[in-house]
């Protein structure tokens, strides 16, 4: 071995060793962080399953969702709604999280279905009140509200998204 080549192995040698050390170390403090900002809780990857219990994409969609990882509860739902067809939780997650990632024309094939499953429901004016109120359709987002108010007045997401809408129109969006 020459000098110049015994030299160079010497210098490399000890960030070897370091690096080998550090590849080893796990940190617990880390264990309940997740990548984006995701918790832990959400990362389980279940793509590869054939078979899912009742309510096993729905929990996890409604985690997602929780956790407004609204493009995760999307693929989620969107799994949901194909494994389960006439499931209404399934449409609704889906119209939802299609709604929070602006993706309007796929929430309203989901409302379509869901105008047959629950159609005069307050739960489905609602859900599609907010939706025209994501989109700044003001006058059809009131129009679907009051039909929920209609069914039932007592109902509180009902006069929060009538407080929300009347918000809406006294600040100018920015």
């Amino acid at each position: 071995m020459t000098y110049q080549t015994q030299s160079r192995l010497s210098r490399l040698s000890p960030l070897l060793l370091v690096a080998l050390i550090l590849s080893g170390c796990q940190s617990a403090a880390f264990d309940d962080v997740a990548a984006f900002g995701d918790s832990a809780k959400t990362l389980e990857d279940d793509s590869a399953v054939a078979f899912y219990k009742n309510d096993e994409l729905i929990t996890t969609g409604k985690l997602q969702f929780k956790e407004k990882n609204y493009g995760k509860s999307y693929a989620i739902y969107k799994r949901a709604v194909a494994v389960f067809p006439q499931d209404p939780a399934a449409w609704l997650g889906f119209a939802a999280s299609a709604d929070m990632i602006g993706r309007f024309d796929t929430s309203d094939r989901a409302y379509q279905q869901l105008s047959k499953m629950i159609g005069n429901s307050p739960v489905y004016y609602n859900n599609i009140g907010y939706s025209h109120l994501l989109r700044g359709d003001l006058p059809r987002a009131r129009q679907y509200f009051l039909k929920a108010y209609e069914l039932d007045p007592a109902n509180e997401t009902t006069a929060r998204n009538l407080e929300l809408m009347k918000n809406s129109v006294k600040y100018a969006q920015r």
